[in-house]
């Protein structure tokens, strides 16, 4: 085994171990028992983990899922707006010739097919069996060829010390971030916390599942209704598909 595949193995294994500790509060709803994934079993490509977006639901202003994100993986402002990291954000759309405005998160796509790996000189940028895409912040060199070949600016590059991390979401000043799609609570069998946010507060804007899986109601909504990916002629083949635009 590589130093490199010994290191990525490792920084999983962290968040996963640390997923193991979750206290499953009352009213939090798991995405299925059955997909949680014991600490000593890889990832498997029988999963493809997506997430649907609702623009229809998802309201001007509202910043639930953004909220939820930084206060589950200890992202928060650092007083420089210019450099504040990003896992997820909202942004507002506007048809031209309708008028028709629609606002919408946008985070890392999770692409079966992911730039920032291909560029990446070190690995440091990878894709899991079950289509996540990561950063191993301990091979990151910071050289920000992910950022540049990200279509979506999805990454954030740290550029100040970080203090108050939270357990198992490791993050370090000098390498590049973006969202995990929660893999520590993906690992034990929950949603991420922003489709847990959006649902908690009844917006019903974010669903999470498997993509692989006909059965789930993720794959059913696409197959019922008119969905889209971003920037789909780069043939990316995200992981996180929007319905409405």
């Amino acid at each position: 085994m590589s130093k490199t595949d010994n290191s990525r193995r490792q920084f999983i294994g962290a968040g996963v171990a640390a997923a193991a500790g979750l206290v499953i509060a009352p009213g939090v709803t798991l995405l299925d028992l059955a997909h949680a994934r014991p600490a000593d079993e890889a990832a498997s490509s029988a999963n493809r983990w997506g997430m649907l977006i609702d623009s229809t639901k998802c309201a001007t202003g509202c910043n639930d899922c953004v909220t939820a994100c930084g206060k589950e993986n200890g992202v928060a402002s650092t007083g420089h707006p210019e450099i504040d990291p990003q896992w997820i954000r909202k942004i507002e759309l506007k048809e031209v010739k309708s008028g028709r405005s629609h606002s919408l998160p946008m985070m890392c796509q999770h692409c079966a097919e992911p730039p920032c790996v291909d560029v990446c000189p070190t690995g440091a940028s990878f894709k899991r069996a079950d289509g996540i895409v990561l950063v191993d912040r301990h091979i990151c060199i910071g050289c920000r060829y992910c950022m540049m070949a990200c279509p979506y600016k999805a990454r954030s590059f740290v550029a100040e010390p970080i203090t108050d991390q939270k357990p198992g979401r490791p993050r370090g000043v000098g390498t590049v971030e973006a969202c995990t799609m929660c893999v520590e609570r993906v690992d034990a069998g929950m949603s991420p916390a922003c489709v847990e946010a959006c649902s908690s507060a009844n917006h019903g804007a974010m669903l999470f599942g498997d993509l692989n899986d006909s059965n789930s109601e993720i794959s059913k909504r696409i197959a019922t209704y008119a969905t889209t990916q971003v920037r789909a002629d780069l043939a990316l083949n995200t992981g996180v598909r929007y319905q409405g635009i």
